[in-house]
């Protein structure tokens, strides 16, 4: 019997690490988290015909309140990094039309101060918490799904962090 989940494509993302001048990433606990203390950094879709840098500026924004005038985008991961949702969650997220994500991660420097931070800046919030982590520290406050995707991105963005 084959899988139709694997008819499902992967839905198109950004994410952003964060980083201050201590050389700390910003993460935050997401509203919606009811399995556990998890951790994410910023992320999220892109729209159509959205150019990447402009999509994770605007997630950045939307998520953190952080400005544009708050951040500088040092470098983009060469290659987008794919991750698979556990089989209980396919088809109950994104209307059902993707198994995962493809996300495009970019390191930006945080030049504001921590008051520039704010998570109701959209409505509805994604973030209820937030604080500055060790970039070593990121894989093991992700979801477990996506610590792959987090080692990554942390080897990635290692000598600029």
């Amino acid at each position: 019997m084959s899988d139709p989940n694997r008819e499902l494509g992967y839905r198109p993302c950004v994410g952003v690490m964060l980083v201050n001048a201590a050389g700390k990433v910003f993460v935050g606990r997401r509203i919606d988290n009811k399995e556990g203390d998890w951790w994410q950094m910023p992320q999220g879709g892109v729209d159509p015909g959205e150019d990447l840098k402009d999509a994770a500026l605007r997630e950045l924004n939307e998520e953190t309140g952080a400005k544009a005038e708050h951040v500088t985008i040092l470098q983009r991961m060469d290659e987008p990094m794919r991750y698979d949702l556990p089989e209980e969650l396919i088809g109950k997220l994104w209307n059902g039309k993707y198994r995962g994500q493809e996300q495009v991660w970019y390191v930006a420097r945080f030049t504001g101060a921590d008051a520039d931070i704010d998570l109701e800046a959209h409505d509805p919030p994604e973030f209820c918490d937030w604080k500055w982590v060790d970039p070593d520290q990121l894989p093991e406050l992700i979801v477990p799904f996506k610590k792959r995707v987090y080692r990554a991105v942390v080897e990635a963005f290692r000598e600029i962090v």
